[in-house]
């Protein structure tokens, strides 16, 4: 399994490498108790707020180094500095080793931030984890932030939804069959309907904060966002969930598509939104 893995992970690093990093960019590296990454602040970013992005990957690859230039993006249409933990991947480091890496940073973000101050992102398997984690810290009793936003969610290893075979034609990303077999390198033998910190979508959501999920209405993983919103507003959340036409999984991550700045727009308004304390910038 190593050597194909390694070659995964050369790839999304060589992919990444051609999105160059505008030369305004702030970055420093962080150390959250213990957990490496990067925080990456636009021009005009404020230093009261924060957001904590968790890259894509099918928890086996992706780095904070490849989403320099998707953070810095998304810093500039938040107003907020924006922080990519390097939390561990599979098969190395398997379920839950990622949420426990997440609920540490949150834990280490406390110190420096208020909790309505954090937003929890993160981009298909990222988006995964952020809601994973959403739920993780309330079943823990922390603090909630003051919302989660995910892009393109990765919320069920058994891929049940609709869409992995209403949209397998339209999506040249991603297959039901990539997300059960890349999932079983992350969970092993574990059953995703009984592990909602892998999968979220079967979980219980209540008492979560305000989310924002995004899809395209082509991608297989469409629905996996559908049935999760549906779940957070029959428990009685509030979640929006913005459908997008005709776009490649994680759109956002690439800098040249323009629905790729519409979106940031969308997750800029949401998270303004949401950390309104304060003077605006």
């Amino acid at each position: 399994v190593g050597a194909p893995i390694e070659d995964w992970r050369a790839g999304f690093e060589t992919m990444a490498a051609a999105f160059d990093l505008p030369a305004d960019a702030h970055t420093e590296p962080v150390d959250a108790d213990g957990v490496a990454g990067l925080k990456v602040s636009a021009p005009g970013s404020r230093e009261d707020r924060i957001i904590l992005h968790f890259h894509s990957g099918g928890y086996v690859m992706g780095s904070s180094s490849a989403y320099r230039n998707f953070a810095y993006r998304l810093s500039a249409a938040t107003g907020s500095g924006v922080i990519v933990p390097d939390y561990r991947l599979s098969p190395e480091n398997a379920f839950p080793a990622p949420v426990e890496d997440a609920r540490t940073v949150y834990l280490w973000a406390l110190n420096q931030w208020a909790p309505s101050q954090i937003v929890i992102s993160g981009d298909s398997a990222g988006g995964g984890l952020a809601m994973a984690t959403l739920m993780a810290l309330r079943d823990a009793g922390d603090p909630r932030p003051a919302a989660g936003v995910a892009i393109s969610p990765l919320l069920d290893l058994a891929g049940e939804g609709e869409s992995a075979i209403t949209n397998a034609k339209s999506d040249p990303l991603i297959d039901r069959a990539m997300v059960v077999n890349m999932g079983k390198v992350y969970i092993g033998d574990t059953d995703p309907h009984e592990a909602p910190y892998c999968s979220p979508v079967w979980g219980e959501h209540h008492d979560l904060p305000p989310v924002l999920l995004l899809a395209s209405n082509s991608e297989v993983l469409r629905d996996d966002s559908v049935r999760f919103a549906e779940s957070v507003r029959t428990a009685g959340g509030s979640v929006e969930l913005s459908l997008t036409e005709g776009m490649v999984h994680i759109w956002t991550f690439f800098p040249m598509l323009d629905q790729a700045g519409a979106s940031l727009t969308v997750i800029g308004d949401f998270v303004r939104t949401h950390l309104n304390h304060g003077p605006s910038v």
